[in-house]
């Protein structure tokens, strides 16, 4: 008798609290001051999200000095270093940081730990949006940690005074066995007074390793410039699936994967709406897959405020509405 097919569907997965400021932050402004908005970057990492937004009016753009002076330009949620903060002045523009409250923090944390004397080791991947601005605030202080061949090579002033920080996006067990091979060569260093690592990413990775452990193959919905998403794949694969894979829509699921295939875990990375994961659901029941169970790892209410410059303008707009004849 063939087995059971059945869907483990992860919770909680999607689109997470800074996503979600992100995405409403650009909405709003295009309401608010009318297309084109600019967007220094993808405001999150996300083709669906991209290209709906991109429909609306938002143009994404790499640098600041690709903006025409006197725009508004929006900084994505990962973040940007002082001296784009300085250029968008320099050029008259409107600025709204959309930066991710969890990074802002990460931030704050290197210029403090930098401002005491600390030399700052980020263990991050480099190139990535998020690692670029956190390096740009005490560029004379942080080292960049890309993997364990790293180690070897790290200089510091003093030895009794390095700390951590962590880009928010990291798989939590990699990082903490980074964290441990950095301590048998630097034993007094010193942590963040909290995790760097967003409760987002987290939750995702614990739900995941549940689902990959019973699944024979897990599908991870997420943009490959995604690192969120990429660690989920990862993670899966580390619980015992036999198989993962990483997809931005359904049609882009190999019918092959499912040969063989009883179980199938379902998550998705930060940055996706819960639209394309439906996607996969009505895709997986249309062969057979109909049967879907949720296992829930942790409940989350966190919620962020829109940025504070977004938020005067829309209640500056709000009085002048409600006090126009």
């Amino acid at each position: 008798m063939n087995p059971r097919k059945r869907v483990l569907l992860a919770a909680p997965r999607g689109s997470c609290a800074g996503v979600d400021r992100a995405i409403a932050t650009v909405e709003k402004a295009l309401e608010l001051y009318g297309p084109p908005v600019y967007v220094r970057h993808e405001i999150v990492h996300n083709t669906h999200v991209i290209n709906t937004l991109k429909a609306k009016g938002a143009v994404f753009v790499e640098e600041t000095d690709e903006v025409p002076e006197g725009s508004v330009v929006i900084f994505s949620a990962h973040g940007v270093a002082p001296t784009v903060h300085t250029e968008a002045a320099r050029r008259h523009l409107t600025t709204i940081d959309a930066t991710c409250p969890l990074v802002t923090k990460v931030h704050k944390e290197a210029t403090r730990y930098a401002g005491d004397g600390y030399d700052i080791l980020l263990i991050g991947h480099e190139g990535h949006e998020e690692v670029i601005g956190t390096l740009g605030e005490a560029p004379d202080r942080i080292i960049l940690v890309d993997g364990p061949e790293d180690i070897d090579r790290i200089e510091v002033r003093d030895p009794s005074r390095v700390v951590w920080l962590s880009q928010t996006t990291l798989s939590v067990d990699e990082t903490m066995e980074t964290v441990a091979t950095l301590r048998e060569r630097f034993p007094q260093l010193v942590g963040p007074p909290g995790d760097d690592i967003c409760y987002a990413t987290q939750n995702r990775q614990i739900a995941v390793k549940q689902i990959g452990a019973q699944a024979d193959l897990v599908i991870v919905v997420g943009s490959h410039n995604s690192s969120n998403s990429k660690r989920l794949v990862e993670v899966a694969l580390g619980a015992g699936a036999r198989s993962s894979y990483l997809v931005d829509y359904a049609e882009e699921i190999d019918e092959a994967w499912l040969e063989g295939v009883a179980t199938v875990g379902l998550t998705s990375g930060a940055s996706v709406p819960e639209i394309l994961v439906d996607g996969v659901l009505e895709w997986l029941a249309q062969r057979g897959y109909g049967d879907v169970e949720t296992i829930t790892a942790a409940t989350e209410n966190q919620r962020f405020a829109l940025p504070r410059e977004l938020h005067h303008d829309l209640q500056m707009e709000a009085d002048h509405t409600c006090h126009s004849p």
